[in-house]
């Protein structure tokens, strides 16, 4: 990936490493999240603002603990999820984590036909326990996606699958999602996705521009101007970007840029957030994915 050098997938949470370029030289200063961001010196990435680190360690998988009560969750119904982060040495659980945009834990929770989503921040609690109490709207089958950075290691974007209660037994019917790129009108905000190429290709960069309006009281949203999750339609794939470029208060273009480089020739459901004037204004674009030469 261009923007942020990891990419979830499979399903059970397992997810694959995707690096850029030679190993960096001893004494340089990275960003943990955007690993193309770096300097000679201490300082801030200009892309999220995380704090740079010297000799950041190789990436390392942990293992992400899930409990649910009730044991099977309830469509409709308040669900307990707690989770803890496992140390792959000790299996501990983890308690010391790095700040990332504003949260300690970020979590995405994506419904199997992707018509369901939600960005959440579980909280806190001892003993590396984090808990969220959320509703599960429909039967069916849940991704859940745990962003967090335990210190001293690297970011870790983990995944768990859920399913509600009349669903446990549930095959899944793969979704086949059909391109959806117009204006969206959200609770205070139209969102506009050009894309360029025109219709991206597997393994290359594309430019996601998200065209905004109107732009007064435009801000930024955990210290972003934008998030993103982007998964493809078999949920196999699933990628958390911000900005590379933003460019809000332009009077003839206000718009937000992000990189990405979507790993297949497939489908895949963008979700974007801004804020405006106090509202957080979710919307999503469906975006078919060709292979090279296609």
């Amino acid at each position: 990936m261009k923007r942020r050098d990891f990419v979830a997938a499979g399903a059970g949470g397992a997810y694959g490493m995707v690096a850029r370029g030679q190993a960096p030289p001893k004494d340089e200063f990275i960003c943990p999240m955007d690993r193309d961001v770096r300097a000679a010196g201490p300082g801030k990435c200009s892309r999220c603002g995380m704090k740079l680190v010297a000799n950041l360690p190789d990436p390392e998988q942990y293992r992400l603990e899930l409990r649910t009560i009730p044991r099977v969750p309830q469509p409709g119904r308040t669900t307990r999820f707690e989770f803890r982060f496992l140390d792959p040495g000790s299996g501990e659980a983890v308690s010391d984590f790095e700040i990332v945009h504003e949260r300690i834990f970020h979590l995405f929770v994506l419904h199997e036909d992707l018509g369901w989503f939600a960005h959440e921040h579980p909280e806190r609690l001892a003993d590396g326990l984090f808990a969220w109490h959320g509703v599960l709207p429909r039967e069916g089958a849940y991704r859940l996606v745990a962003d967090a950075y335990p210190r001293g290691a690297t970011p870790q974007f983990l995944m768990r699958t859920v399913f509600t209660g009349g669903a446990v037994d549930h095959p899944g019917v793969p979704v086949r999602l059909a391109a959806d790129q117009g204006v969206k009108h959200a609770a205070n905000l139209d969102v506009e996705l050009i894309t360029e190429p025109a219709v991206p290709v597997a393994g290359q960069e594309t430019l996601l521009f998200f065209r905004l309006r109107p732009v007064e009281k435009l801000e930024q949203y955990l210290a972003a101007w934008g998030h993103m999750l982007i998964a493809s339609q078999d949920l196999v794939d699933v990628i958390h970007d911000h900005p590379l470029y933003a460019y809000p208060e332009a009077e003839d273009r206000p718009q937000v840029q992000f990189n990405v480089i979507f790993p297949r020739a497939t489908a895949y459901r963008i979700w974007v957030q801004f804020q405006r004037d106090g509202v957080v204004n979710t919307v999503n674009f469906t975006v078919p994915v060709r292979r090279l030469g296609e």
